[in-house]
């Protein structure tokens, strides 16, 4: 693969997205960037969900867990459906009802400003650290694969990666991102289709489905042990909840389903979403499998995120193959980091600077637009911090990691106003929701050292529990 059919990729991946961006940007104000004027088509909403939930970060991993894994994975992704079960039939009548543009302003109404300003708070960390991440290694590989042979230097990188982002986002904001993102979903759906075909191709597969039934590593249920990470229940309502917290109480995901036009398209968009996403992970893992047998009949050494690159960029597979991932990559990533850059602006607009009760429309949306740019410059600056401060990759994704943390006080949040009538002490809930993922990383370091008990991503339910016994104890009488 030349970096010239690189470049010429690049560029026409971003015309078609800029052409987008200007037709969905005419006429439009901050109830079109916010809210897309409530006229969003649910089945675009539904299928443009599934690039934004599967980022760049799954379209190298998940194939990558199958060697060491299995397919254990899709013990959470079956949990998933539980949590979109909630999500569509508890969180999005809460939010239609209340007719919410950020969905952390129902804190306020419930608990008070205090509680408000936290949730919004975790919510924009996490999302900016995410984000700043998911980029961070996709700017990493086109890095390598494409601007060391010009000369050009990582800065300039990341300042074109994110200039793009916002040249087609700045306007239009989340109705530009429903078709931008339903384009994004659809490339990269296309990539894992061309790989899984060349690849059993190459192999001479007459038929998949039976290949990976009948493969070693497609164990997928665990209930030997229940101290491993990748026992069945423990990941089953991990899925569950991550897909409660990481959807359902996250202003990205929830901002897309707020633009369809009433309660029932976005329960329908939820629901449609729902089959599409267990789908498209089952397909990702299969990939998985093929992948791994690929490498081993071919003497390839690459391993967990470097199985697919390698194999797709550097083996056998064509020029076409190498093409397709790339793309896929890219739309996986930036569909993921578009829409997180536009509910960072909706966030700190609507939740910290509070633009919706300023009477003067002009004045909000400058302020929209001066707090668009702000938050592209900040992910500029994570990601040159994670490249020339810390360097170390391992220390990067544990940072991500701790990121994750954040969303167990929404949960403990949440949890405590949905299912409990009580009120608590709303100058105590910043305290209390930076105690809880404290004692969660304590309580999960002892856990694996001592016990040999790895709470894997159950540190989520570990979280908001503590959140929420937290909220209990200071209750208001």
């Amino acid at each position: 693969m030349q970096p010239l059919h690189i470049i010429l990729l690049i560029i026409a991946y971003f015309s078609v997205l800029i052409f987008i961006s200007y037709v969905t940007g005419k006429s439009a104000n901050n109830k079109t960037f916010f809210k897309a004027n409530n006229s969003s088509p649910w089945y675009l909403v539904a299928f443009g969900m599934i690039g934004a939930s599967l980022s760049g970060v799954t379209f190298i991993s998940v194939p990558g867990w199958v060697e060491a894994q299995n397919m254990s994975y899709f013990q959470m992704v079956l949990g998933y459906v539980v949590g979109y079960a909630v999500i569509g039939l508890v969180l999005l009548p809460l939010y239609y009802k209340l007719n919410l543009t950020s969905i952390y302003t129902y804190l306020e109404d419930r608990f008070g400003r205090y509680s408000y300003k936290t949730g919004a708070s975790f919510f924009l960390l996490s999302r900016t650290i995410g984000a700043a991440f998911r980029l961070f290694l996709v700017a990493n590989v086109l890095q390598v694969i494409l601007f060391d042979a010009y000369g050009v230097p990582f800065w300039v990188t990341v300042s074109i990666t994110i200039l793009l982002i916002w040249l087609y986002t700045f306007k239009g904001g989340i109705k530009t991102i429903v078709w931008t993102d339903t384009l994004q979903t659809l490339f990269m759906l296309i990539a894992v289709g061309v790989c899984i075909y060349t690849i059993s191709n190459e192999m001479e597969i007459s038929n998949i489905f039976s290949y990976v039934a009948d493969s070693e590593l497609s164990k997928t249920f665990f209930f030997e042990d229940v101290s491993k990470a990748n026992y069945f229940w423990k990941q089953f309502l991990s899925g569950a909840f991550i897909a409660v917290v990481m959807t359902g109480l996250d202003q990205d995901m929830m901002q897309k389903n707020l633009t369809c036009r009433n309660l029932k398209d976005a329960q329908k968009n939820m629901f449609w979403f729902t089959i599409v996403l267990v789908i498209v992970n089952f397909f990702f893992l299969a990939l998985g499998v093929l992948l791994t047998d690929y490498a081993q009949k071919n003497g390839i050494d690459a391993h967990k995120d470097e199985l697919f690159p390698i194999i797709a960029t550097k083996g056998t597979l064509g020029l076409a193959t190498a093409l397709f991932f790339l793309l896929g990559l890219i739309a996986a990533a930036y569909s993921s980091a578009d829409s997180a850059l536009t509910s960072l602006t909706t966030s700190f607009s609507i939740d910290i600077l509070e633009i919706d009760k300023k009477q003067d429309k002009k004045a909000q949306e400058k302020i929209r637009k001066k707090t668009h740019i702000v938050f592209s410059v900040l992910l500029v600056l994570i990601i040159l911090i994670f490249k020339y401060f810390i360097a170390d990759e391992s220390v990067i994704a544990n940072i991500f990691k701790a990121a994750g943390y954040t969303y167990g006080p929404l949960l403990g949040l949440y949890a405590f106003g949905l299912f409990t009538k009580l009120n608590v002490k709303d100058k105590m809930v910043p305290a209390i929701c930076l105690v809880a993922p404290v004692l969660t990383f304590i309580i999960s370091y002892h856990s694996l050292k001592f016990l040999q008990f790895d709470f894997g991503f159950f540190v989520l339910v570990l979280n908001g529990f503590l959140t929420f016994l937290g909220l209990y104890l200071f209750k208001r009488k």
